[in-house]
């Protein structure tokens, strides 16, 4: 495999709203991160995401763009962004943005041209449409609820937006589209970004029939993910994106890619793929239902366990997925994944070890490296996201009383994720001294930063321990290139799985249950050596391991 300098790389995703207010509006800033920085060297970090920083009306967070060449007031400046790309240059830490080209805003300058004159050049800029026979063009669903087809004002036109009716998707299927994209791409790049994780691109291309599907609700639409398995060609866009923009810039580019088909993993993210790389999601839609997330199953860390196998089994010799427990988009991974009884810190860590030490490029979401955890709303008038809210009504037309339904919204909701970073245990977690957009967890004043920063035993200081160790060369080569073998692989309560390479093998161990397990383990003998645990009492002996409950251990073998 021919190494690229992202190889050895640990990447952090920023969510610039909730991550430090630097004005005291209760709104995070690039100022706030300017500041904040030295946090993410001290972490040990190499690589950050910020999820979108453009000028935007945030109908959805900033992913609607009205401007790809301004950054939004609320965040800062130009001046700023580019302040802070220097900041970090400093500290040898690449900068990612959010590349949204999938849809723009309805006040992107493009819209209104489109808007005022469907049938001139900006028309085609979008998909736009007339009513055939007194129907829409197609019954297919918005991601965030009701049909995709929304009417444009005073006029007999409709647009199509798979998410937000405040989000029209661009119509890739026009060369000068495509064209106004790759100018903006390069233009960041040649600003000094790394790279991009790259938004919603799967759904890019559409079948250009529009036309009606099977109805899987009862409000007669068809879920997107049916749709757009009845497309082809996507690739025709993605590489041309590649050639044209990050190739010759040498950049890093990760891709939210939650469908690939059978047999297109090297296309995306092969040496020669549309993408450097794409987030492992097999795990985060383990459980979904199209009836929506009431009718969703909660995976169990078995499921866990068995959706990490099967995706390193299949990137196996293509590529590097980019490993998550959590984003923006997900609640967070502990409360998800791990039970209540384990929700601890040495619960935190085990799950840490387990999804960090797996092949690939780890990603850490603020506050992930904290434990930070699930809000528990009393009130829909409390959830800011869209999706949470639309998922809420869902729930009580399927006939769930309110009560239940919050209960499923603070299981599933966006917002978890969103809460403002916890720094301290004063007010508002030390994030703002105004009155935070969205509000602070409750559990600040017991997981924060400046507690943790201090505790050599802390979840901040095992993911620390973790990055190291992933730099140390003594073994980096095997992390960052080994092979992953399950080990044990039908044991129930234990997920192990040995990183391997020409020279070296790191055994991975861990036991999610509470009670003491045997794992007994050929490979192991006086010779090796335990490199980190969540537990300092560990158990290696001749061709056994004991792991107590919850534990995790990282040993050469």
């Amino acid at each position: 495999m021919k190494k690229e300098w992202w190889h050895g790389k640990t990447a952090y995703q920023i969510y610039p709203k909730s991550f430090y207010d630097s004005n005291d509006d209760g709104i995070g800033d690039l100022p706030g991160i300017i500041s904040k920085l030295d946090y993410v060297k001290e972490l040990g970090i190499d690589m950050i995401w910020l999820s979108p920083v453009y000028l935007s009306p945030c109908a959805d967070q900033g992913y609607d763009i009205a401007d790809y060449y301004q950054i939004d007031p609320m965040f800062g400046t130009m001046e700023d962004m580019e302040q802070l790309l220097e900041e970090a240059k400093k500290r040898e830490i690449a900068v990612l943005m959010d590349l949204v080209v999938n849809h723009c805003s309805d006040e992107h300058e493009w819209f209104r041209k489109a808007c005022a004159d469907p049938e001139g050049e900006y028309g085609k800029y979008f998909y736009l449409e007339k009513k055939k026979d007194g129907k829409l063009p197609g019954n297919w669903r918005s991601y965030f609820g009701g049909p995709v087809w929304e009417q444009i004002p005073g006029s007999e036109w409709y647009y199509l937006h798979v998410f937000h009716k405040k989000q029209p998707d661009l119509n890739w299927e026009n060369p000068l589209v495509r064209e106004r994209l790759y100018e903006m791409i390069n233009w960041w790049l040649d600003k000094g970004l790394a790279g991009f994780r790259i938004d919603a691109i799967i759904n890019i291309k559409k079948p250009q029939m529009f036309r009606d599907y099977p109805a899987d609700r009862e409000d007669g639409l068809c879920d997107m993910g049916t749709v757009l398995a009845d497309t082809s060609g996507i690739g025709d866009f993605l590489r041309e994106m590649r050639d044209r923009a990050f190739r010759p810039h040498g950049a890093f580019t990760v891709g939210e890619v939650f469908n690939a088909k059978d047999g297109e993993l090297a296309d995306f993210a092969g040496e020669d793929g549309y993408f450097s790389s794409i987030f492992d999601f097999r795990q985060t839609v383990e459980g979904k239902s199209v009836e929506g997330w009431y009718g969703a199953r909660i995976p169990t860390m078995e499921d866990y366990k068995r959706c990490c196998f099967a995706s390193q089994r299949e990137m196996e010799g293509i590529g590097f997925y980019s490993n998550i427990i959590e984003n923006h988009d997900e609640p967070r991974g502990v409360s998800y994944y791990l039970p209540e009884e384990a929700r601890n810190e040495k619960g935190k860590k085990l799950l840490a070890a387990l999804y960090f030490m797996l092949k690939g490029l780890p990603f850490i979401y603020q506050g992930q490296e904290l434990g930070m955890e699930n809000v528990a709303y009393t009130s829909v008038d409390e959830i800011d996201d869209i999706s949470s809210k639309d998922e809420y009504q869902v729930c009580l037309a399927a006939g769930l009383t309110e009560e239940e339904a919050m209960t499923v919204v603070n299981r599933y909701s966006r917002d978890n994720a969103r809460t403002p970073f916890q720094w301290n245990a004063k007010e508002n977690a030390g994030f703002t001294r105004g009155k935070p957009w969205l509000r602070v967890n409750d559990n600040y004043r017991k997981i924060n930063w400046e507690q943790q920063r201090t505790d050599p035993n802390s979840v901040f200081a095992f993911y620390q321990q973790l990055i190291r160790l992933r730099k140390n060369p003594e073994y980096q080569n095997v992390i960052v290139y080994g092979k992953t073998e399950p080990v044990r692989e039908e044991e129930p309560g234990i997920m192990a799985y040995y990183r391997r390479s020409d020279k070296q093998t790191i055994l991975v161990a861990g036991n999610f249950t509470q009670e003491e397990r045997t794992l007994w383990i050929d490979e192991i003998d006086e010779r090796s050596q335990v490199l980190l645990s969540n537990d300092k009492s560990v158990k290696l002996e001749k061709k056994r391991i004991v792991l107590q409950g919850l534990q995790v251990v990282i040993a050469v073998v």
